[in-house]
């Protein structure tokens, strides 16, 4: 499924650079209101950059309560990655699964509203191999249908304490 997936997505892609700008309009991911999530994302940032992480991609995003939202991303074998998913307060389960590309599931962690950690998922990754991986975070919440979650993607590239500023 997942190398099917990654074949429509780059057929797609080849049909959407044909028209790109009528095709944004329908393909992008649709952000949200953070605003209660910065305190929290910018800690978890300072944490990850004394620590010699530097921030890959991050981007807020629309889900739907109990739908996963996949993201695909290319990882290199052997570094080491910090995955941070940060969802609704309110929600009251999230959980976070990571495939490879033969998508042999790889990770999966959940939390629910009365742990420790609440609404935030992170975890460590060393690829074995360089290759795509599709990550997805889900939540649920029976309050809201439509919910903020947010995601953030560190790789080490310094030992820690000599982090770049």
């Amino acid at each position: 499924m997942f190398k099917t997936l990654l074949k429509f997505i780059s057929g797609a892609a080849l049909a959407l650079m044909v028209n790109a700008s009528h095709a944004q309009d329908h393909i992008r991911q649709q952000s949200c209101d953070i605003s209660g999530y910065t305190t929290a994302i910018d800690s978890i940032k300072k944490y990850y950059g004394d620590r010699g992480f530097s921030l890959l991609r991050e981007a807020s995003m629309t889900m739907e309560s109990e739908y996963e939202m996949p993201i695909v991303l290319p990882m290199t074998q052997g570094s080491w990655y910090q995955f941070v998913f940060i969802g609704d307060p309110t929600s009251r389960l999230y959980e976070v699964r990571m495939y490879d590309y033969n998508e042999k599931q790889v990770i999966f962690k959940q939390n629910k509203w009365g742990d420790v950690d609440g609404n935030i998922i992170n975890f460590d990754f060393v690829p074995q191999f360089s290759e795509m991986h599709m990550i997805k975070p889900v939540q649920v919440n029976k309050k809201k249908k439509k919910l903020c979650g947010y995601v953030m993607l560190f790789k080490r590239t310094a030992p820690p304490g000599e982090a770049k500023n």
